[in-house]
């Protein structure tokens, strides 16, 4: 087994290594920025997918890995864990039809509710203490999917036309068409910015530079909000008008 995940703020990452952990302590994990990605999903016979899900459906940046290398998923069995914020209906379905166009053999699915990532909107946020609760449910729910898996009944949350319908009326009906494009509404406050050079480093599209000591944006965001969550003087928001919380992983474990 080997584990190929996208994250932004460390939820998916987090599922996906203890997800292997639990299934084979010498399993590997990846990200899909890792160079060495891809040789692993060449080798391997079973991969898990980990990713968070946008507008009930997949980021824009794992698409585009998915669909460049199609030639890589044929005939390679696939469980994908869907992280969220809340609900997705069909978190893993979505990434799971993907794979399948490109030969893949998805055999299961995972949701697992986590802290939320959208940092400037006060929707999904939550106490300290709730959050820990929701990763330490997550975690357990990881373990009976493990065990599952080998027991050779995987779970399949995410997968069927039931979960399909709930994907499409509960989000991705309405919003799915922010996940098409890249984004271009990043923005940057120049009075806060302090031209550290942290969000340059985090971008996982290079979508971010520093000129003239200061932050700038350009329009392939692909809503990680690794920049967001991690500026120190809170100056980058993208969906919201200001930070309401900054969250990682790190603080829940």
């Amino acid at each position: 087994m080997v584990g190929i995940y996208f994250s932004g703020t460390g939820n998916s990452k987090y599922a996906a290594e203890l997800f292997c952990k639990e299934y084979d302590n010498e399993s590997r994990t990846y990200s899909i920025e890792d160079t060495e990605a891809l040789t692993a999903v060449t080798e391997a016979h079973l991969i898990v997918f980990a990713y968070p899900v946008q507008f009930s459906t997949v980021p824009k940046i794992l698409r585009d890995y998915i669909t460049d290398h199609n030639g890589l998923w044929k005939n390679k069995k696939v469980f994908i864990i869907a992280t969220m914020g809340l609900f997705s209906g069909d978190g893993s379905g979505s990434l799971g039809r993907l794979l399948q166009s490109c030969g893949a053999n998805v055999i299961g699915g995972l949701h697992l509710k986590m802290p939320d990532s959208i940092a400037d909107e006060k929707a999904l946020k939550r106490p300290l203490v709730k959050n820990r609760e929701l990763v330490k449910q997550a975690e357990q729910k990881i373990k009976e999917s493990v065990k599952r898996l080998k027991a050779g009944n995987p779970t399949q949350e995410g997968i069927g036309v039931f979960y399909r319908l709930a994907g499409i009326f509960g989000q991705r009906a309405y919003f799915g068409h922010k996940t098409r494009a890249y984004s271009s509404k990043l923005k940057v406050d120049a009075d806060k910015c302090i031209g550290c050079g942290l969000c340059e480093k985090l971008c996982p599209m290079k979508n971010i530079s520093i000129k003239d000591h200061k932050a700038v944006s350009s329009d392939r965001c692909t809503m990680c909000y690794r920049c967001i969550n991690k500026c120190p003087k809170q100056a980058i928001t993208l969906l919201g008008k200001r930070v309401v919380e900054q969250c990682g992983i790190e603080k829940y474990i």
